[in-house]
């Protein structure tokens, strides 16, 4: 199988080629190519075109996104850009071309009014321009691709790029207390475990959209605390609210996402807590 991965130079995507090509492919022998902006600006429709005709994919993950929520809200004409007439330009050529795509979205499709987990058939209501960006997007995909598989996930960190507790342990290195809101809640999401995820959901010929999360929620404040707590600091983390850290776009306050699309493919995703223990051992390896 031929699998053609875009975004591939981001967390996300470093952490989906590495797992592609590693052990846990069993005795599948998939050929994997990772493209970067570099080699695929998903915003020039020629590009991706150029890129497919290359790879000649059986399947396609489209991983690459403008991510940054605050630098959206700023710049919403490159968040639409990007996030969703690129997301069009490859859903089109993926159909082109035959192949079978699945699309990394988000939480922040939701406006987090519910105190219950989302579903997949939830009513989109983003708050924000990077999440009306891939809210867009999801409704544009799947009327270009109505097999495609859309696969939500949330608060992602790893390896390989700028996270939560990359950031939270570079300040609890340099201040005795840290502040951190506790009024907004979401689920944790290693990225290494996702990209198993998907490769098992792709393996399942999943269709449709799927709530992807590790399992359990928590506030950032809980999250935080955690992090230190593994990493064995003693750093004070102190909750706050979120009118403390005014910035440019709106969270939502409750964007929890339910495992039941997930679970039907017999996927079962462990507890965040347990993957810190993997984070750790990895960033503690490149120091």
């Amino acid at each position: 199988m031929r699998v053609t991965i875009f975004g591939a130079t981001g967390m996300l995507g470093k952490a989906l080629v590495r797992r592609w090509e590693g052990d846990i492919r069993g005795e599948d022998e998939d050929e994997v190519t990772g493209l970067g902006s570099a080699q695929a600006d998903i915003r020039d429709p020629a590009q991706v075109v150029s890129a497919i005709q290359q790879s000649q994919p059986d399947q396609i993950v489209l991983a690459a996104a403008y991510t940054d929520v605050d630098g959206c809200e700023l710049n919403p004409t490159l968040a639409f850009r990007v996030n969703t007439a690129g997301a069009v330009n490859v859903a089109k050529a993926a159909a082109n071309a035959g192949a079978r795509l699945l699309f990394v979205s988000t939480d922040y499709v939701f406006d987090g009014t519910k105190s219950t987990a989302y579903e997949p058939g939830d009513p989109r209501n983003p708050i924000n321009a990077y999440g009306r960006s891939k809210a867009e997007a999801e409704i544009k995909m799947l009327t270009i691709l109505p097999d495609a598989c859309i696969v939500r996930t949330s608060w992602l960190f790893g390896p390989g790029g700028k996270c939560f507790p990359d950031t939270i342990l570079k300040l609890a290195a340099a201040r005795p207390e840290l502040e951190v809101v506790n009024d907004q809640r979401g689920c944790p999401t290693y990225t290494l475990d996702l990209a198993d995820a998907i490769i098992a959901l792709f393996k399942s010929r999943a269709r449709g959209i799927i709530h992807c999360t590790n399992s359990g929620d928590c506030t950032w404040h809980d999250f935080a605390s955690e992090i230190i707590r593994q990493a064995g600091l003693r750093t004070v983390v102190r909750p706050t609210t979120s009118d403390k850290f005014v910035r440019p776009a709106p969270r939502p306050k409750y964007s929890v996402l339910s495992s039941s699309s997930l679970s039907k493919y017999g996927i079962e995703m462990r507890p965040w807590q347990e993957t810190l223990l993997d984070y750790l051992a990895l960033r503690a390896a490149k120091e």
